[in-house]
């Protein structure tokens, strides 16, 4: 089988094609053709070396992947071949909270990830691809979708009439735009591009708010609701925290996820989040479970994950080229089979 390998931390260009043995699947395994990859963010970082002490290499990056059961070991009865399914980013959490031993195998960074012909998962760590959804559409769900499911439903616990603040035109974003809207929600969007707010709006976005000429946009967001957000989705980190300190409401919360918008600046205004009774809370993808109860609902209201565009297998570089642009609206597919 094809396989990509990271031989060291050498970025996208460091990506090598190799031949590797297909995997047999041993008792309570499941072995999976892949059909399809998407990238997040976090793969641009394991490529240059950034997920830290726990990355090992040689390494087949990349989290988020769907295929079909080839085959099953002894003791599987829960799939069969023929079957259509995605695997948890974490194999190890099962369900409730999480812990240092459930978080530990994580897909593309501690241990090998989906971009190669063939992987053999835990049974345990498979949910079945919801059956309206194509294989590009069904990578995005273990982690950008996950993620963002954990952000607004889990832990942000968003009710009709609540209002949702996303960040950008990222997996994440417009997974959390789709789903506060499923709650009920109203959305203000933010994007630096105007052609991106107007596909925003298409999604479903109330409000929009163009960053690049409001650079202000925490306190535009709380004049529009004249208390503030209820949730705020922080992808751009503490690059960003303070706009979304000013957006939030007291009592709110700030769903912290991502490290795209550099560091800190020099006027904090995190004794805000203290004195607006703020939480601050980290977001960190989610269970098997969680997984299992995403897909329930995409597929209940037919929801359809936003794919900008589909690499072939050999235009991985290229996939990663055109995520690191930040040009995508959505997700970044990678057709394997």
């Amino acid at each position: 089988m094809k396989s990509y390998e990271l031989q060291g931390p050498d970025g996208a260009e460091g990506l090598r094609l190799v031949d590797r043995p297909v995997p047999h699947p041993a008792a309570g395994q499941v072995l999976v053709r892949m059909k399809a990859a998407t990238l997040n963010y976090r793969d641009l970082l394991t490529v240059k070396g950034g997920y830290g002490s726990r990355q090992k290499f040689p390494l087949i990056p990349v989290s988020d992947g769907a295929g079909t059961v080839e085959s099953v070991g002894a003791g599987v009865r829960q799939f069969a071949a023929g079957d259509r399914v995605v695997g948890s980013f974490f194999e190890n959490w099962l369900a409730s909270e999480p812990s240092d031993a459930k978080m530990h195998a994580a897909l593309g960074g501690s241990v090998d990830g989906v971009l190669t012909e063939y992987r053999v998962f835990p049974a345990h760590a498979l949910v079945k691809t919801p059956p309206h959804l194509g294989d590009e559409e069904a990578a995005a769900l273990p982690c950008a979708g996950l993620t963002a499911w954990s952000a607004v439903v889990k832990l942000g616990g968003v009710k009709p009439g609540q209002t949702v603040l996303t960040q950008g035109t990222g997996g994440v974003s417009l997974f959390a735009l789709q789903f506060a809207k499923m709650c009920g929600a109203r959305v203000i969007a933010t994007s630096s591009s105007d052609a991106k707010i107007e596909r925003l709006k298409s999604l479903g976005a109330d409000v929009t708010i163009n960053y690049a000429t409001t650079p202000d946009w925490g306190k535009k967001a709380r004049e529009l609701t004249s208390h503030g957000v209820d949730l705020v989705i922080e992808v751009g980190g503490v690059g960003t925290l303070n706009e979304s300190i000013r957006a939030t409401r007291i009592g709110g919360t700030i769903a912290f996820i991502g490290v795209l918008a550099g560091p800190p600046p020099a006027n904090s205004r995190l004794p805000l989040i203290v004195m607006q009774q703020q939480r601050l809370q980290g977001v960190t993808v989610g269970s098997v479970e969680d997984l299992q109860a995403m897909c329930n609902a995409i597929s209940l209201n037919g929801m359809k994950p936003v794919i900008d565009r589909t690499f072939s297998f050999n235009q991985v570089r290229e996939a990663f080229a055109y995520m690191a642009s930040g040009a995508h609206f959505g997700k970044v597919a990678i057709a394997i089979s």
